[in-house]
C-alpha cells in the first residue's frame, strides 16, 4: 500500500475513533465530571464532522490505490466525484467487495449514499443546529462512518 494512501486510512481511524469518543462523552456523566465539562453539553455536531471526516480519508485513501489524487478548490466535491467515477461507476468496488465477504454483498452505491449523506450532515448539523439536536444524527453518522472505513480498508488491504 502506498505511504500516502495508508497515512488517509489512518486519518480515516482517527477521526471515526475521535467520532465515537465524543459520542461517549456526551452521553457519560462521570466522563464529564472528570473531565469538569458543564452537565449539559454535548459534542455530537463534531461527532457527525469527524463521522464525514473519516468516510472522506477512507475515500482518499482509495483513491491512491488508483494514483487518483484530488486537491484544493473543492476538494471534497473533487474526492466524491472521483470515487463514484472510478470506485462506483465503474463498478470496481462491487467486485472487490464481492470477492472480500463473497455470500455478504455491500453495493457500492449504498457507500456511495453513506458519502453523500455524510457530506451533507456535515454541512447542515455542523452550522444549522444546535449540538443537543444532533444526538439521532451523530449515531446515524457514526454508524455509517464504521461500515464505510471498515469496507474501504477491506478493498485496499485485500
Amino acid at each position: 500500500m502506498d505511504l500516502t494512501a495508508k497515512i488517509y486510512l489512518e486519518r480515516a481511524n482517527n477521526e471515526h475513533l475521535l467520532a465515537k469518543t465524543l459520542q461517549k462523552i456526551s452521553e457519560t456523566e462521570t466522563i464529564k465530571t472528570k473531565l469538569k465539562l458543564p452537565e449539559k453539553i454535548t459534542f455530537y455536531s463534531a461527532a457527525i464532522t469527524h463521522s464525514y471526516y473519516a468516510i472522506f480519508y477512507a475515500a482518499k485513501a482509495i483513491l491512491l490505490t488508483k494514483n487518483i489524487t484530488t486537491k484544493t478548490p473543492e476538494i471534497h466535491k473533487k474526492t466524491f466525484e472521483e470515487f463514484k467515477k472510478h470506485f462506483v461507476e465503474s463498478g470496481i468496488l462491487d467486485t472487490e467487495l464481492l470477492m472480500i465477504y463473497k455470500k455478504m454483498i455491500i453495493r457500492a452505491d449504498e457507500l456511495l449514499q453513506i458519502f453523500k449523506n455524510e457530506k451533507w450532515k456535515r454541512g447542515h448539523f455542523t452550522y444549522s443546529t444546535i449540538p443537543q439536536a444532533n444526538q439521532k444524527p451523530a449515531e446515524e453518522s457514526i454508524k455509517q462512518a464504521t461500515k464505510f472505513v471498515k469496507n474501504i480498508r477491506a478493498v485496499i488491504e485485500k
